[in-house]
């Protein structure tokens, strides 16, 4: 087989993964409002590189280097973009996933699922109800009482302590 040949065949699995990733993306856009309707240069502006990349351009932080993976304090978990108050530290627990993982959110409604089939995976993606922000992925393997496992990436959320 020539150079040209295994050179496509190499790369044809990227492309479409990534333009499977991009038409996610964008139907997801296209088909969810929400309470706070920023530009992305507004978001640029507000939101760090590391926030913007996972909150509004869907990314992953590299497991295990999250700040918030081993935190143990008692507190509540908001949205690192608006604030929208999601997990409570008493549902968060260790699933040696690499990222903080929780079995419960705060409230009914405090998340929107939506659909993920990028990467060549079949996921459902969880996003701030709020502001639309990407935190990461629930699986149902998870502790009881829910048996889910959500698992989100530590850029994307913000921890205040409970004062006592």
């Amino acid at each position: 087989m020539n150079i040209a040949k295994k050179l496509i065949l190499f790369l044809l699995p990227i492309s479409a993964c990534t333009h499977a990733q991009e038409q996610n993306k964008n139907n997801q856009k296209m088909s969810t409002s929400f309470e706070i309707n920023k530009s992305e240069e507004e978001w640029r502006k507000i939101l760090s590189d590391e926030e913007y990349y996972i909150l509004r351009e869907k990314g992953t932080e590299r497991p295990y280097t999250g700040k918030l993976l081993n935190n143990k304090e008692e507190g509540l978990y908001s949205c690192a973009a608006c604030g929208n108050e999601l997990f409570n530290s008493d549902s968060k627990f260790d699933s040696h996933c690499g990222w903080p993982s929780f079995y419960a959110e705060k409230a009914k409604g405090k998340i929107t699922y939506v659909k993920d089939t990028s990467h060549g995976m079949i996921r459902t993606e969880i996003m701030c109800s709020k502001c639309g922000g990407h935190l990461g992925h629930v699986f149902d393997d998870g502790p009881e009482p829910t048996g889910l496992r959500y698992c989100v990436n530590s850029v994307s959320i913000k921890f205040t302590p409970i004062k006592k």
